[in-house]
């Protein structure tokens, strides 16, 4: 009896463990992005409802430090609805004349102007964690957009034994699975202009399109000229193949 007692720990012990390393190995779905692939391309509607998200989700908490709102052009938007965007804003500048500085609206050779003056102030209003700049997220996270995705989407509630702090959440794809970023999305979160409706997957996915292309503007130019290079090179082989030929041909 005492050997089965021994056996039935071990067992149990080992599927304890095996649960655990599932836990930690959650890894994010694969997703079908329209940027995915050699002749991927952004989808420009879905980057404008995943600005409006930035905007009004995520940038109370996080910057966007490396986009000039000049580079929303590349989003489909035109030079007047760039200066309207820019001039909802407010932007430190200075000094004046008298050594001061002061407010002024955005313009677009502005940058996303951050939520927070300096890192102590972000992390005083965020419970002692910094909220990280969102410019270079999607290169900067293993599992990229999938990854993005998957952590917006990925707020469940804890499994039994598991006791959150006032200031934590459960999240599947987390590492360690406890966060300290509340769920950001909720269905009917924004009132998308072109009708879209607002559910939280839409949201998530459009956001995620929208900070791929901060994290690589340059992209879709990339891979165009990939591609050019490669149909280059495959004529030029054949041209050098043809040229082999006739070269060699009477010592054959």
């Amino acid at each position: 009896m005492k050997k089965l007692i021994i056996a039935a720990a071990v067992v149990f012990a080992g599927l304890q463990a095996g649960t655990a390393r599932a836990a930690e190995d959650t890894d994010p779905p694969a997703r079908d992005w329209s940027f995915s692939g050699v002749f991927g391309q952004y989808d420009r509607a879905a980057m404008q409802r995943g600005l409006q998200v930035y905007r009004e989700v995520c940038a109370g908490c996080h910057s966007l430090r490396l986009i000039a709102f000049r580079n929303l052009e590349a989003l489909g938007y035109g030079e007047d609805e760039i200066e309207a965007i820019a001039a909802e804003y407010t932007v430190v500048d200075g000094p004046d004349d008298e050594g001061e500085m002061f407010e002024r609206p955005g313009l677009p050779a502005d940058r996303f102007p951050s939520p927070f003056a300096n890192p102590k102030a972000a992390a005083a209003a965020n419970n002692g964690a910094v909220p990280p700049d969102l410019s270079l997220m999607i290169k900067a996270r293993d599992g990229g957009a999938d990854y993005v995705h998957a952590l917006l989407t990925g707020y469940v509630d804890p499994p039994d034994g598991v006791e959150l702090l006032d200031v934590q959440s459960y999240n599947l794809y987390f590492p360690g699975h406890l966060t300290a970023m509340a769920p950001p999305l909720s269905e009917d979160a924004v009132a998308y202009g072109d009708g879209t409706p607002a559910t939280v997957e839409r949201m998530a996915s459009d956001v995620v399109s929208f900070l791929a292309w901060t994290a690589e503007p340059a992209m879709e130019e990339r891979k165009r000229m990939g591609i050019k290079v490669i149909l280059f090179l495959l004529v030029f082989t054949g041209v050098l193949y043809a040229v082999k030929r006739k070269v060699w041909a009477g010592l054959h």
